[in-house]
């Protein structure tokens, strides 16, 4: 069952810490609000950590190094508005896909399997790229209400 609007974004923040997202969250243009103020590069190791998701397939996403992602966390450093908007994103779909498959394993494996909506591309190849996040969404969104995909 999707969770309505409030419980979700409640739940993202708790992903990502409440330690470093402490404003509230209603829609995502909030994201970048919260973004422009800056984004305690702890949060994607929460991210990692909550979905259970490897490093590099992290770094992938993000379209950085595993190294500046280890040394961005040692160094608590506040991530540029670009970065955690992006992680902002991929939170909200990741969190999202879970609610729809039923399950963060059900959604983590559909990630990795060719879709033919999406040309044959698994879903996670497009999150990395620009505006792929919103094809993947738009996808989960058509499963959602049983439109074939």
């Amino acid at each position: 069952m999707k969770a309505t609007t409030t419980e979700h974004y409640k739940t993202l923040i708790e992903i990502l810490g409440k330690r470093y997202v402490k404003s509230r969250i209603e829609s995502p243009y909030d994201f970048i609000h919260i973004a422009s103020r800056g984004l305690n590069a702890n949060v994607i190791t929460n991210f990692r950590v909550y979905f259970n998701i490897p490093l590099q397939t992290t770094a992938h996403m993000l379209n950085i190094s595993e190294p500046t992602i280890y040394r961005w966390t040692k160094a608590n450093i506040t991530l540029e508005r670009n970065f955690s908007v992006k992680l902002f994103e991929i939170t909200d779909l990741f969190l999202y896909g879970s609610e729809v498959f039923g399950s963060k394993e059900d959604f983590m494996k559909w990630l990795n399997l060719p879709n033919t909506a999406l040309g044959g591309m698994e879903p996670q190849e497009l999150i990395e790229i620009p505006g792929g996040v919103s094809k993947v969404r738009d996808i989960i969104g058509r499963i959602e209400h049983g439109v074939y995909s």
